[in-house]
């Protein structure tokens, strides 16, 4: 296992596994900790043992979102504006949403503030039993600064969306489960194990196609129907290239299970 101060990452069978490792700030991101990330999340992006990646928390909370105390201590320096928290935040969550590779969110605990838009840039979300949301944005006389204006209403329609970000309700994972905000729920000890089981599915298939599905999947809301038809088509030509592609006729042509390698 690769740590930092911020962040433990382990690789096995495929899987990336990060955790946030700042559990007496409830992984509270600093921007040293969304920087961590962010080089983290590059180098397994281009690391061809990784084929998945599986986010969580290490202790109670998954994310407490900004790290307050290095908020105050700009404030108090006059730098408030400049310091430089939200530019980095936005390159992390960029990186994360952008990512060729299918990731999931493991949550346990609480995910507040930009907590819960790390979740929002992941491609599933799985909440323990005990998992909680809440925006945290206007208790603080803030607006949302980390995705989750756009996130939000294509997840769960807008109205929802606006319920959960102007009131700034605490959310537990059953309602976050009947909204969409989250995919499945599961027990606290569980967590881990169903996040697994779902990893390792996504890592024993194609994820070259997965890859090139995500980027017409994100590409496609700037595009009109005619659009999007060509750029699939483009898609299913590399898909049809790919060594993948290959491997999945032949295996039909024989009558079994392909083996996929990601390219």
């Amino acid at each position: 296992m690769n740590a930092t101060s911020s962040l433990l990452c382990q690789i096995d069978a495929g899987i990336a596994w990060v955790r946030l490792n700042r559990p007496d700030q409830r992984n509270a991101l600093d921007i040293p900790s969304l920087q961590a990330l962010q080089r983290l999340l590059t180098e397994l992006d281009a690391d061809p043992a990784v084929r998945v990646l599986v986010l969580s928390g290490n202790g109670r909370s998954f994310c407490a979102g900004a790290d307050l105390a290095e908020w105050a201590e700009a404030e108090a320096r006059g730098a408030l504006e400049s310091y430089g928290w939200t530019e980095t935040a936005h390159a992390m969550m960029t990186c994360l949403h952008n990512l060729n590779k299918p990731t999931i969110a493991a949550i346990n605990g609480t995910a507040v503030g930009a907590g819960m838009d790390l979740t929002l840039c992941c491609d599933f979300r799985i909440a323990a039993q005990s998992a909680r949301f809440k925006a945290g944005y206007t208790s603080m006389a803030y607006s949302p600064d980390a995705g989750a204006s756009w996130h939000l209403p294509r997840l769960i329609g807008s109205e929802q969306a606006k319920r959960l970000l102007f009131l700034d309700e605490l959310w537990g994972s059953e309602r976050a489960l009947a909204s969409g905000l989250v995919s499945e729920v599961c027990a606290d000890e569980q967590l881990l194990s169903v996040a697994g089981e779902l990893a390792a599915r996504l890592a024993s298939g194609p994820t070259f196609a997965f890859a090139q599905t995500k980027q017409l999947m994100r590409d496609g809301a700037q595009r009109s129907l005619a659009e999007q038809l060509r750029a699939e088509l483009a898609a299913g030509l590399l898909c049809g290239r790919s060594t993948d592609g290959d491997e999945a006729l032949r295996a039909a042509m024989e009558k079994r299970t392909p083996h996929f390698i990601g390219r």
